[in-house]
């Protein structure tokens, strides 16, 4: 596993797939990491610095490696100098060729692009860089809305976190559920995402409202999805009447309180669902489903 390290880069870009790998080994994943640079001295976007580092053009990778192109400040990905490092960009190109994938995170993607290799490719980046990829590199297949995508040997991932997804899939594909699913325990990952999984997230959206009795409710539900949560009940955590809760809560959100507790089971057991050591009678119990076949009739919708 070579990564690069370039100027500007984001330190979870790089260190969260380094740390996948590394967990991975301490499981007895057999597994080189290496270091590389194509520019002198890079500092991060923190201003950390590095030390002696090999330049790309020392590296001695076959087929089989991958090389990981982490973000950087976008400024940097906008400027001449970026764009200037055409023996960079050649070699990843040659990379892809000898049958070696090449993995970007966040906007790593638009290095990907300046190779050549997302040309009738589906790729995605960060959700703010999706237009932009899109618009530099017209042939590409922009995917917006997705974890991490792959094409033949070319791997792209959204922002930052993503790229702990998407080193975890690729460690799948080597050692299998059960071993992936120990090594992101060892991260306190506990459940990984997959490359269909949205962007946006059930938890995080429909907030964006300044109500503290919706909110509460919201929070309520995230943590107690196994309860039966009868609009009684939350309305008199709330201090609130049945009615009146029900009329803010579908007025604040957009759905109704039950519309939201569901769409929070349904994310929560998408994801417990990961894990090969559940079952699916125990993710629905989990979830407050009252039966398997519940959850199963939730899922296909």
């Amino acid at each position: 596993m070579a990564f690069i390290i370039p100027p500007t880069v984001e330190l979870l870009d790089l260190a969260g797939p380094v740390q996948v790998f590394s967990e991975a080994k301490f499981y007895g994943f057999e597994v080189d990491i290496e270091f590389y640079q194509f520019h002198e001295s890079p500092i991060s976007t923190s201003g950390l610095g590095f030390g002696n580092i090999a330049n790309f053009k020392d590296a001695r990778l076959k087929e089989g490696d991958f090389v990981f192109v982490p973000g950087m400040h976008f400024e940097y990905v906008c400027s001449i100098s970026f764009k200037a490092e055409r023996a960079f960009f050649s070699w990843l190109k040659e990379c892809s060729d000898n049958n070696i994938t090449v993995c970007s995170i966040c906007n790593g993607a638009f290095a990907l692009g300046h190779a050549g290799l997302l040309a009738n490719t589906e790729c995605t980046t960060h959700w703010r860089r999706v237009d932009e990829l899109q618009m530099q590199f017209p042939l590409a297949k922009v995917v917006a809305d997705i974890l991490f995508v792959k094409s033949n040997n070319v791997y792209t991932s959204a922002g930052i976190s993503a790229g702990i997804d998407l080193a975890l899939a690729i460690l799948e594909d080597f050692k299998g559920a059960f071993f992936t699913h120990k090594v992101a325990r060892g991260l306190v990952v506990y459940h990984r995402r997959s490359g269909r999984h949205k962007q946006e997230s059930v938890y995080l959206d429909y907030r964006n409202h300044i109500s503290p009795q919706v909110h509460e409710v919201q929070d309520f539900l995230i943590d107690n999805l196994s309860k039966e949560n009868s609009i009684e009940a939350l309305a008199s955590l709330v201090r609130m009447s049945p009615r009146n809760l029900s009329r803010v809560f579908k007025e604040k959100t957009g759905f109704t309180v039950l519309e939201y507790l569901t769409m929070l089971r349904r994310e929560y057991a998408q994801t417990m669902l990961n894990n090969p050591e559940y079952t699916i009678e125990y993710v629905a119990s989990k979830c407050g489903f009252k039966t398997a076949r519940q959850l199963q009739r939730i899922l296909k919708k």
